[in-house]
C-alpha cells in the first residue's frame, strides 16, 4: 500500500510540473505575440518590412558618385532601414507601468532580443513537457488512454531546421547590411 501511495504521489508531482510548464508556455506565447505585434508596428512606422531594406550592392551602386567626403560604409538595420534610428519612441518596460522615451533603434533591438529569449524559453519548456509526459507514460499513468509506444513516437518528433539554401530562397536576409554613406 505504501509503494502504491508513493508511486501516485510521484506521478501527481510530475503531472503538476507538466501543468505548470504548459501554463508558462501559454504565458510566454502571449508575450511573444505582443512582441511580434510591437515589432510589426515599428516596421510600419519605419515603413520597412523584413525584405524592403535594400541590399548593400544596390546602395553601393546608387551612391558610388560623390561619396568622397562621406563615411565609406554605414550599417543599415533591417528594421530601421532609412528611418532615423535616433528618433525617440515610447517604450513600456515589461512587468511595470513605467514608460520611457527611448531611441527607435534601441526599442526594436530590445524587443528582438526579448523575442529570441522567449523563443529559447519556449523551446526549453516544450522539451520539458515532452520529457515529463514520457516519464508519466512510462509509469503507466496514461495506460488507459494512450499507449506507451504512441507517446514515445509523439515525444520523439522533431522539427528539422531549414537549410541555408532554403533560407536564401525564402528571401531571408542577414542581420545587418552595409551601405556606402
Amino acid at each position: 500500500m505504501k509503494q502504491l501511495q508513493e508511486a501516485l504521489i510521484d506521478i501527481e508531482s510530475d503531472a503538476e510540473q507538466v501543468l505548470l510548464a504548459r501554463h508558462q508556455l501559454v504565458e510566454n506565447d502571449k508575450v511573444r505575440n505582443a512582441n511580434r505585434e510591437a515589432l510589426t508596428a515599428l516596421r510600419k512606422k519605419a515603413r520597412t518590412t523584413k525584405t524592403s531594406v535594400p541590399s548593400p550592392f544596390e546602395v553601393i551602386m546608387k551612391e558610388m558618385e560623390g561619396s568622397s567626403g562621406k563615411q565609406l560604409i554605414k550599417e543599415i538595420c533591417p528594421t530601421c532601414g532609412d528611418h532615423d534610428p535616433k528618433e525617440h519612441t515610447w517604450l513600456m518596460f515589461p512587468g511595470s507601468d513605467i514608460f520611457a522615451r527611448v531611441p527607435f533603434h534601441v526599442v526594436h533591438t530590445v524587443l528582438e532580443k526579448d523575442q529570441e529569449c522567449l523563443d529559447l524559453d519556449t523551446k526549453k519548456l516544450q522539451s520539458f513537457v515532452k520529457e515529463k509526459s514520457l516519464v508519466i507514460a512510462e509509469k503507466g499513468a496514461l495506460a488507459g488512454s494512450v499507449g506507451l509506444d504512441t507517446v514515445k513516437s509523439i515525444v520523439s518528433l522533431t522539427d528539422k531546421p531549414k537549410s541555408t539554401r532554403e533560407a536564401g530562397e525564402m528571401g531571408q536576409s542577414p542581420e545587418v547590411k552595409y551601405q556606402l554613406g
